[in-house]
């Protein structure tokens, strides 16, 4: 049984009650969260990996890739092991501390990703509009610089959050109507104001992604205008090219953010469990699809995805040869 701290006036622990109304099927659900996390786990090491052992990958391109695929693997990492424990196991039970940490990462992790999809953004920009300063521009200084201000501006923007919810009396239960701890879930079952919560919430995602969208637009108006002066039509195709994996990653990223807020706001009515599985869609598709669109996409990955198997390779030649 759940008790109040004895010095606070907050719960000792959370219950998530994972996907209200769906509960009798939560084993099936599953099946596709799991199978998707185990993709994004493999599908993401192995980008990390590759990019490390090989010295020619180390480009600007290739490192916010690796940056892309680490914060892939701590925002799935940081809900979806919790997620399963409730559908296989019933563990709904949450420390409240953990809640807040794992918020935390979630929301903050999530602005990293959003900054660093920028960041490629200027990659791609620098790459086709300015191909002759590529390298003078996008120095290893520069890019620690772009990692470091990702970090920094995720964490400063997050870290209110915490503490901002330890000062509520949370009087309308401990039940979680979510698979994870996410902000304005935790915020609805507080007593008070929370008027400030909501607002901040709100701006700061109004202000990610509208932001950060804006600028990737805009570096994409002046790649779109850059490629349509070049001469021949192949050379158009093959800049515009490079740029197409990074495209797929913005779909997937901002995809599910932007279904998931206009059926907040249009389907009103709509069951619960219709916005949560929307949530999830939104933590689960982007690391799982990200490595399989750099994977197939980009040449330099994929011939080092396809040299880890030698063997196989070896004998398709035979086979061709025969």
């Amino acid at each position: 049984m759940l008790t109040y701290n004895t010095t606070s006036t907050h719960p000792v622990a959370f219950l998530l009650m994972g996907i209200p109304g769906l509960e009798h099927l939560h084993i099936w659900i599953s099946i596709p969260f799991c199978s998707a996390y185990s993709v994004a786990l493999i599908g993401n090491c192995t980008l990390l990996l590759i990019i490390q052992a090989d010295a020619a990958l180390h480009e600007p391109m290739y490192l916010f890739l690796a940056m892309l695929a680490a914060i892939d693997l701590v925002l799935s990492s940081s809900t979806i092991p919790k997620m399963l424990a409730i559908f296989w196991f019933r563990d709904r039970e949450i420390n409240f501390y953990a809640c807040l940490i794992q918020m935390f990462f979630l929301h903050s992790f999530a602005i990293m990703e959003s900054a660093v999809l920028l960041a490629m953004a200027f990659d791609r920009y620098v790459a086709i509009c300015k191909p002759l300063h590529y390298t003078t521009i996008l120095t290893r200084s520069l890019i620690i610089k772009m990692g470091t201000a990702t970090v920094t501006r995720a964490v400063a923007l997050m870290t209110p959050l915490p503490f901002l919810l330890r000062r509520f009396h949370y009087c309308r239960g401990p039940a979680i109507a979510h698979c994870y701890c996410e902000h304005m879930a935790v915020v609805r079952l507080a007593c008070g104001d929370t008027r400030f919560n909501n607002i901040y919430g709100i701006a700061v995602a109004m202000f990610i992604v509208v932001l950060d969208l804006l600028f990737v637009v805009l570096s994409y108006v002046f790649i779109l205008r850059a490629v349509l002066q070049l001469a021949s039509q192949e050379a158009r195709y093959k800049a515009f090219g490079t740029c197409v994996s990074h495209i797929g990653a913005i779909l997937s990223f901002y995809t599910p953010v932007v279904i998931s807020s206009v059926m907040h706001r249009v389907a009103r009515t709509a069951a619960p469990h219709v916005h949560i599985l929307l949530a999830n869609f939104y933590l689960l598709f982007p690391p799982m699809v990200n490595p399989i669109i750099y994977g197939v996409k980009t040449k330099q990955i994929r011939e080092r995805v396809l040299g880890l198997f030698p063997r196989k390779n070896a004998k398709g030649e035979l086979g061709a040869a025969e």
